[in-house]
């Protein structure tokens, strides 16, 4: 079976927010420094396309990063972006500044056909609920743990005082 698909080599602004808009995502332009990106957000979450390498036509690229950054409140647990590194596929987690960021790069360079663009604009946003779980579950964990030490610490002063008569 041959594909007769068209392959695309390279993407502008506007043609990849076509494709986002087909996928279901609202997007807004914008354009920062002179630099052009795209805002869009799933599962309640804002995220941004970034684009990289340029193409061989000025304003078309041949890669993009999705990238999802969340500021944090208070310090971040040691491990956490480590743990998710090691852990998931297809998109890394890293600190920056008071940021946590999601981030997953999309290559078109060599020819890709639409189908894949789309797939990967799926598999972004199931990377992003993983993501959300993830930070859920590590506070879960955090807070049982900051509990059990406190009912320890509860525990061994009370045993510690000495009974009234």
């Amino acid at each position: 079976m041959t594909d007769t698909l068209p392959f695309i080599q390279a993407l502008s602004a506007d043609s990849l927010t076509d494709l986002l808009q087909r996928a279901g995502y609202r997007v807004t332009r914008s354009e920062q420094n002179g630099l052009v990106q795209l805002l869009s957000a799933s599962q309640g979450v804002g995220f941004s396309v970034r684009f990289g390498n340029p193409g061989t036509q000025p304003g078309e690229y041949v890669d993009y990063t999705l990238s999802c950054a969340l500021r944090v409140q208070g310090d971040l647990p040691a491990g956490l972006a480590e743990g998710w590194n090691l852990s998931k596929r297809f998109a890394r987690m890293a600190t920056q500044g008071a940021f946590l960021v999601l981030e997953m790069d999309v290559v078109v360079a060599g020819g890709v056909n639409e189908a894949h663009l789309l797939a990967m604009a799926e598999l972004w946003d199931r990377v992003l609920q993983e993501f959300l779980l993830y930070l859920r579950q590590y506070a879960q964990q955090a807070e049982a743990a900051a509990s059990t030490t406190a009912g320890t610490a509860g525990a061994a002063e009370a045993q510690t005082e000495e009974p009234q008569a």
